[in-house]
């Protein structure tokens, strides 16, 4: 089992930075495959970006790529999501999510992929 918090929200405007941390427990962290999701007011739960195993592979949504980097480090049990050039429209509540996996090389982009979820972080930013 995984337990995963999230840490690194916050007030920022528009054109900020911001790096949102997980944290994960358990021995089988390199086992899962992980993604950040958010989720707007009023809208559905969206995946912004997502990792494999290995951190060799990635993917980003449309709206971040290009301002997003997710990255992982195995031996601490953490997943990052660096956020640059923040727009209003990133306003949400941030959730990691694990992804049990064999494949070392593959990400997943399906909320019913996950396996464990994160309680959340909100992130606001401000025009």
């Amino acid at each position: 089992q995984v337990q995963l918090v999230e840490s690194g929200g916050g007030l920022v405007q528009a054109g900020g930075s911001l790096r949102l941390s997980c944290a994960a427990s358990g021995r089988t962290f390199s086992m899962y495959a992980m993604g950040w999701f958010r989720q707007g007011p009023g809208k559905e739960r969206e995946l912004a970006a997502a990792i494999s195993r290995s951190g060799g592979s990635t993917y980003y949504s449309d709206s971040v790529k290009g301002r997003f980097t997710i990255s992982r480090d195995n031996a601490k049990k953490m997943v990052y999501l660096q956020m640059n050039t923040l727009k209003p429209e990133d306003t949400a509540v941030y959730y990691c999510a694990a992804c049990f996996t064999y494949s070392s090389g593959s990400y997943f982009s399906e909320i019913n992929d996950y396996d464990y979820w994160g309680q959340g972080t909100q992130v606001t930013v401000s025009s």
